[in-house]
């Protein structure tokens, strides 16, 4: 089979399956919303791209912020030299980053990470729990059951999350078989941009049916898009950001 084929068809197993639990994370998203609060999309390495399909997307929920260790940087004054590749696996980092953010009490927070077990992302889950927001794993349970946590704690992203949204993807990340051994073709971004829009998208439907108009960005790229968007970013003045 080829890559496409392979994807197209690990893509339906995935919206199949996650379905239900699409529907709890998108639950989450829309209690957080209507009290007022913050969707928290975190990431680091390749999972970032997902959280920017959370957060400050044309088509997506206006009162979203991406965090991400760049943060460090854009919001905490370190150097650019702090980000490394091992960055990640040091959970310390976690308390900067959720307290560089405007973080409010009603905030729901999506922590994406496919192996789920880096130090970070483990203790960003941990702090999370113990201020008492909900949170959505995006991740995948095949790679992170077969990994040993790189957390004091001995835990991984799934086992704090409220909702377990499971990407899929095999260990290893890629799908295609190399000749005498190896895999090429990484696929858990394809199918967490999937599952991060199905949350999104459900989570506007569910605010819709309950009569309510979702803050939903316009691309900046279409007519009037601009005066949209800011008129809806006022309402969450000092709640979100929009980094570079």
């Amino acid at each position: 089979m080829t890559y496409a084929s392979k994807v197209l068809e690990l893509a339906h197993q995935v919206a199949q399956s996650q379905a239900e639990p699409v529907k709890q994370a998108a639950a989450l998203v829309v209690a957080s919303i209507r009290a007022g609060g913050v969707v928290n999309a975190f990431g680091s390495g390749h999972s970032e791209a997902i959280a920017m399909e959370i957060a400050g997307r044309a088509g997506g929920l206006v009162p979203s912020n991406r965090l991400t260790p760049r943060d460090l940087v854009l919001y905490g004054g370190r150097p650019a030299s702090v980000l490394t590749p091992e960055l990640e696996r040091d959970p310390a980092i976690a308390h900067e980053i959720y307290g560089l953010a405007p973080v409010g009490p009603q905030d729901v927070f999506v922590v994406i990470s496919s192996s789920g077990v880096n130090g970070a992302v483990v203790e960003l889950a941990t702090l999370v729990k113990e201020r008492g927001h909900p949170l959505i794993a995006l991740t995948s349970v095949k790679h992170s059951t077969q990994m040993t946590s790189r957390h004091p704690s001995g835990r991984k992203l799934l086992d704090l999350a409220d909702v377990v949204l499971d990407n899929g993807a095999p260990y290893g990340d890629a799908l295609l078989e190399l000749p005498g051994g190896g895999t090429y073709g990484a696929v858990s971004t394809v199918t967490s941009a999937l599952l991060a829009q199905m949350v999104v998208t459900e989570a506007v439907d569910e605010l819709v049916a309950m009569g309510e108009t979702p803050p939903i960005y316009l691309s900046a790229n279409v007519t009037g898009g601009d005066e949209h968007n800011r008129a809806l970013e006022s309402r969450y003045a000092g709640r979100i950001r929009r980094g570079s």
